[in-house]
């Protein structure tokens, strides 16, 4: 699990709350502020595993104050909220709210929702690298297809033809696929 947590709540007694609970569950390091701007420059100037934001603070709200956060860090943000309207979950999720506390909270509650936020994060930014990896994967291959393309026009060979020719070059030359059609490529 996180070990380090920013808490953001304009009442003191549930911060004093709140953290009383966290440290139970073993986080070491809390961080904790009272309004929602403060909460984005401490998140901003100590990456906190995740943040805790209480929805209605009076100046930046717990939603404008975790979209801030989230365009800079990818952490779970759950908000604590004692009444939810269909607008502000709606506000919520727009902005990658992980999920929703409700006051008054109970210890119970808050273990499930962190270990969930916390798995879903992982879930996403792994998938985003599978994206990333997906992409790289076609653009390479966009390449390799074109050099190959370049091979049976000029030769006036089959498709099948002009693969093997780009990997026997490749082995001959101790080079990749990709680096042999982006030769093939620059040389025309």
């Amino acid at each position: 699990m996180s070990k380090s947590i920013l808490i953001c709540d304009d009442e003191l007694f549930i911060r004093e709350s709140l953290k009383s609970m966290l440290i139970d569950l073993g986080f070491d390091e809390i961080l904790e502020c009272g309004d929602g701007a403060k909460a984005v420059e401490l998140a901003l100037a100590t990456f906190p595993d995740m943040a805790i934001l209480d929805v209605a603070m009076p100046g930046m709200d717990g939603i404008t104050a975790a979209s801030e956060i989230r365009k800079k860090l990818k952490i779970p943000i759950m908000l604590l909220t004692s009444a939810c309207d269909a607008a502000t979950v709606k506000r919520a999720s727009a902005c990658g709210i992980a999920a929703f506390l409700t006051k008054p909270l109970r210890q119970q509650d808050l273990l499930p929702a962190i270990e969930i936020a916390l798995q879903h994060v992982e879930e996403i930014e792994h998938l985003k690298e599978k994206i990333d990896d997906l992409r790289e994967l076609i653009e390479n291959r966009k390449i390799i297809e074109k050099a190959k393309g370049v091979l049976m026009e000029k030769n006036h060979i089959p498709e099948a033809e002009a693969y093997r020719i780009m990997q026997k070059e490749a082995m001959d030359k101790r080079k990749s696929l990709l680096q042999i059609a982006a030769g093939i490529l620059k040389a025309g």
